[in-house]
């Protein structure tokens, strides 16, 4: 029988099976032992020990087609990461930096901008510049007015979501908008996930239709740039890499060389000035970082 992890706690893996239910897994010493770490969104294998109460062992993790390492899920499609346009107001470092995750990982990002209503249209249309102009697709909503909901389900559907954000930016609050006609094929799902006995908070799917499921996240209110080199910083900027091999010197940092064909593109307004100050801020750290 095979499924999907849609929850993992505590040793303990909750694996949706289509037409049946959701059993509650314990991994075989195998995956010790070949250091193998079952994810939430693993395609497994199972087998049912207890059909009545819906337990049973892993037996197999399928081939993945991606993995990442946080939020620490596999076989996504995208992400989309929730910020609030105000209270708070944009930690847009916060943001750059799991952008620079995802980019890394190869996932393409969705960015959306709730709690529009608390802002001025003017304001609002600055915001979705920002980050448009980097190349990244942004959606403005808010739950309060119902704004903007449907377009985040289209952008859902029929795909693997993974849904990030800091806390208090009312992703709670969008997701469980996004869901509000979803049925689940069995009660027992929240029998099994919401038994009392396991109450960590961590990542789960939520199926909102066929083939189409958001992976909900803890909330983030810092992260650090990955380990890498000053030099690669520079890969992950969509909006650089049209003037790739543009610059007078080869290796060009885009940070104080002439001849340099991004910052000519800053001044002539084509990037944005508040995306390459943060790339420049994490750049100095991952510089500073190197020398410890």
């Amino acid at each position: 029988m095979t499924g999907i992890i849609i929850k993992g706690i505590a040793g303990f893996y909750y694996v949706y099976v289509a037409g049946s239910g959701i059993y509650e897994c314990k991994a075989r010493g195998i995956f010790r032992k070949d250091k193998q770490k079952p994810l939430v969104g693993d395609r497994v294998r199972i087998e049912v020990l207890d059909e009545k109460d819906w337990e049973g062992n892993l037996v197999e993790i399928l081939p993945r087609k991606n993995e990442l390492i946080r939020p620490a899920v596999a076989n996504v499609d995208q992400a989309m990461v929730i910020f609030a346009a105000d209270y708070p107001k944009p930690n847009f470092s916060l943001l750059d930096r799991f952008l620079i995750m995802m980019e890394r990982q190869q996932v393409s990002t969705v960015i959306c901008f709730n709690k529009t209503d608390l802002l001025k249209a003017e304001e609002a249309g600055t915001l979705h510049r920002h980050y448009e102009l980097a190349g990244y697709t942004v959606l403005m909503t808010s739950v309060q007015e119902n704004r903007g909901v449907e377009a985040v389900r289209d952008i859902l559907w029929g795909r693997t979501t993974v849904v990030a954000g800091p806390s208090g930016v009312g992703k709670s609050s969008l997701t469980n908008a996004v869901q509000q006609e979803v049925h689940m094929e069995t009660g027992d799902i929240s029998r099994k996930l919401n038994r009392g006995k396991h109450t960590t908070r961590h990542s789960q799917m939520i199926m909102l239709g066929q083939d189409t499921w958001l992976v909900d996240t803890p909330g983030f209110s810092s992260l650090y740039v990955p380990d890498m080199e000053k030099e690669e910083l520079r890969e992950y900027f969509p909006e650089f890499r049209v003037y790739q091999g543009r610059c007078r010197f080869q290796g060009c940092t885009h940070t104080h060389e002439p001849g340099c064909a991004v910052k000519d593109a800053l001044d002539g307004g084509l990037i944005n000035r508040q995306r390459y100050e943060g790339y420049l801020e994490l750049y100095r750290e991952l510089k500073d970082r190197r020398k410890y």
